[in-house]
């Protein structure tokens, strides 16, 4: 279920082919004085806990975050200083660079802040003609590079009766680092691999954003097949691929525009049968690790080199729940040829003229129309994109598509196996600390899983130092305190509003398991970066786990601990 739904939007004009009440990223600019990093409020792709009775608690199933109300009343923490109203936000809209804890926070620590660098251009529509959006203003609490750093004593005061609550259980691992310096104030299990759940995603980004290209696209391709009339889809991994332009990923690739192609190509000769190549992946198409209920509760997907809008079955009704706050969706079980006979029919063939195959080769003289020759290619959008979708949505199958991208990259078998061991070796290429990194799957739903806190502020560190560019484009996804995403309706606590509007965090929950990871603002000014993960919380204890997840990093927000 997607971590930040969209309010509803302003119907997108006739010439922009997305859902009306969705327009594109590439199609929308902020109206003045609106800031263009925020996604609207929302709640999350991760599967959720078995409902264990605690009151005012939505539905929830085995392993991850529940969904929130779509409605936020006036409960709501004030919206902080140059950032839109929740009825103004524009969830799909990605930022040109940073939406951190505010521009000049990053900046101080050696990002570079510029619309004709090589993050706008990642950004850029590209060959649709659309610029890239200009960087938003400070949208936080603005960091200071200058600010008094805190003091290690002064932090472990702060947090060690926090961190001790029974509500986390009896293993909480922790790390506190200044961004600026990288010196650590907190240190409790900080190397000790822990479950992660839906911080995994963290990790993905990184890999993928360092493995490939940001401005990277996804192709889908149709080429002719070994017999006259046969067209052959090949999926290239693009999981946010569209019928048309009602799709549920605004701005993504079309089969709609990738069949007229094909008819154009093909000239006269009609099509009478498709092939569907899905052969990029290989491996199960479920990890074994996941819960019973990640599928059957539509937390998860049959992960295939072929699919459209994520899987989902019903496209509406899922556009709809997840406007509503219910993000859950039905999946087909058979993505590929789900996708392959909404292809025949915009093409004209039966439906039970699909089948699955390979593609024939192209000799290299092969003619226009021979077996093998390109008929038309599709592209997603570009790959920063898609990690956003990623972070704001805790979406669980983008993320598992974008771990074989780094698997495809670094040229490994894109199955869950290869995908795990290439985002490890690409971690460890980056200097992250990668003793404790065990790795099962992309989206964090597999218990198999291990992070240690370490790794994730070293992460968060990297993103920010400005030596990694392209790891900046991490913190637009991270939802904010108190205003967005699996934060939304968190630090209302009283011992924890400090941290609304000051933290910037991915989150991440299975039944036992709960996590938070990412920036801070202190009283001070001072940019921190923490990471709290705990896998042995009682299974029952999902609100007090949360408050007390959130009572930490709110006592960073207020304390100098100097």
């Amino acid at each position: 279920m997607p971590e930040a739904h969209p309010d509803h939007q302003p119907a997108a004009g006739p010439e922009q082919g997305t859902s009306p009440d969705r327009p594109s990223p590439a199609e929308r600019t902020p109206a003045d004085g609106e800031a263009a990093c925020f996604p609207a409020p929302g709640d999350s792709d991760e599967p959720t806990p078995a409902s264990h009775g605690e009151p005012d608690e939505p539905a929830r199933n085995s392993a991850g975050e529940p969904g929130e109300p779509a409605g936020h009343g006036d409960s709501r923490a004030p919206v902080p200083s140059g950032a839109t109203s929740p009825g103004r936000s524009r969830r799909w809209l990605l930022p040109a660079v940073l939406a951190s804890v505010g521009l000049l926070a990053l900046a101080a620590v050696g990002v570079t802040v510029a619309r004709s660098g090589p993050v706008a251009q990642w950004h850029d529509g590209g060959a649709d003609g659309q610029s890239a959006v200009e960087p938003p203003p400070a949208v936080l609490a603005v960091a200071d590079v200058n600010a008094p750093e805190p003091a290690a004593a002064g932090v472990r005061a702060a947090l060690d009766p926090l961190v001790n609550s029974a509500a986390l259980g009896d293993r909480v691992n922790v790390s506190v680092t200044d961004v600026a310096t990288g010196a650590i104030l907190y240190d409790q299990g900080a190397a000790d691999g822990t479950v992660p759940a839906s911080v995994t995603k963290l990790v993905t980004a990184a890999t993928v954003l360092a493995a490939r290209d940001p401005g990277h696209r996804i192709p889908t391709r149709a080429v002719a097949g070994a017999a006259p009339g046969e067209v052959v889809l090949i999926g290239g991994g693009d999981p946010t691929l569209a019928v048309d332009g009602t799709g549920f990923y605004p701005g993504a690739a079309r089969l709609d525009e990738l069949a007229a192609q094909v008819k154009t190509a093909l000239g006269g000769v009609a099509p009478t049968r498709v092939v569907v190549d899905s052969s990029l992946y290989s491996g199960p198409v479920h990890e074994p690790g996941w819960d019973d209920d990640i599928l059957s509760e539509g937390y998860g997907a049959a992960i295939t080199a072929l699919m459209t809008d994520g899987a989902r079955s019903d496209l509406e009704q899922a556009k709809r729940d997840h406007d509503d706050g219910r993000h859950a969706a039905k999946r087909v079980k058979e993505p590929d040829l789900h996708a392959g006979a909404a292809f025949a029919q915009l093409l004209g063939v039966p439906t039970g003229a699909v089948e699955r195959g390979t593609a024939p080769e192209a000799g290299a003289d092969a003619t226009a129309g021979a077996p093998g020759s390109e008929l038309g290619v599709v592209e997603s959008l570009p790959m920063v994109r898609l990690v956003d979708i990623m972070i704001s949505d805790s979406d669980n199958v983008v993320a598992e598509v974008l771990a074989r991208q780094v698997a495809l990259a670094r040229g490994q078998p894109a199955s869950f196996s290869g995908a795990a061991e290439s985002m490890r070796a690409v971690a460890g290429e980056l200097g992250l600390p990668v003793a404790a990194l065990t790795l099962a799957d992309g989206s964090g739903l597999s218990r198999a899983n291990r992070i240690s806190p370490s790794l994730l502020t070293d992460l968060v560190r990297l993103a920010a130092d400005g030596s990694r560019p392209e790891l900046a484009t991490l913190f637009g996804g991270l939802p904010v305190a108190a205003w967005s995403g699996t934060l939304t309706k968190r630090y209302t606590d009283v011992a924890a509003q400090a941290g609304a509007g000051m933290v910037r965090a991915k989150t991440g929950t299975l039944t036992g398991v709960h996590a938070i990871a990412g920036l801070v603002t202190t009283a001070d000014g001072r940019l921190l970066a923490f990471a709290v993960l705990t896998d042995r919380a009682p299974d029952d204890g999902l609100t007090a786990a949360r408050v007390a997840l959130d009572r930490i990093t709110a006592a960073l927000a207020a304390c100098g601990c100097r």
